[in-house]
């Protein structure tokens, strides 16, 4: 078998990143894990880490996850995968506690944070729920609309809609 490399390399997108490190967050510490991380680190190293968020950023990507953690993210990201909505408890910074029906969209990394970002239906408006602070995920079978998860990443550059003359 030939290994076929080319000459021009494209960075990862912002997505890309988000969906490897999503599917990377509940395999847990096991050893296909532990290489999985280490390809993700191989393949961010070509970036420029000028700026101290996105360098602590990329070091949590490649961090596991605590157990329970990890076992919430597989439970979200089924639910991403099959465009289910499901039903989080959650304890907001206060240390108030609300059971919110959500529509996941997308999970991400914030300096040392993981969230999930999705339309929450008690709010009626996309919010971002850090996963160390979701007490509980429950799965439904309510359908959950498609929503584009490259519409809902931070750093994104976004089109600027050009004026008509």
């Amino acid at each position: 078998m030939t290994t076929v490399v080319k000459d021009e390399t494209r960075p990862l997108t912002t997505a890309e990143i988000a969906a490897i490190a999503l599917s990377l967050a509940h395999l847990g510490a096991g050893p296909q894990a532990v290489a999985a991380r280490r390809g993700l680190q191989h393949a961010l190293q070509h970036l420029e880490l000028d700026d101290d968020v996105i360098a602590t950023t990329l070091a949590t990507l490649t961090e596991p996850l605590p157990v329970e953690v990890a076992s919430r993210a597989r439970l979200v990201a089924d639910a991403i995968t099959s465009r289910l909505m499901i039903r989080l408890h959650y304890r907001d910074a206060s240390g108030a506690v609300t059971s919110r029906d959500v529509e996941p969209v997308t999970c991400l990394v914030h300096r040392e944070y993981w969230y999930l970002v999705g339309v929450c239906r008690m709010r009626q408006a996309i919010r971002a729920f850090r996963f160390d602070r979701i007490i509980a995920v429950e799965p439904t079978l309510t359908p959950s609309r498609p929503h584009l998860a490259d519409r809902f990443l931070p750093f994104q550059r976004r089109r600027r809609r050009s004026k008509a003359a």
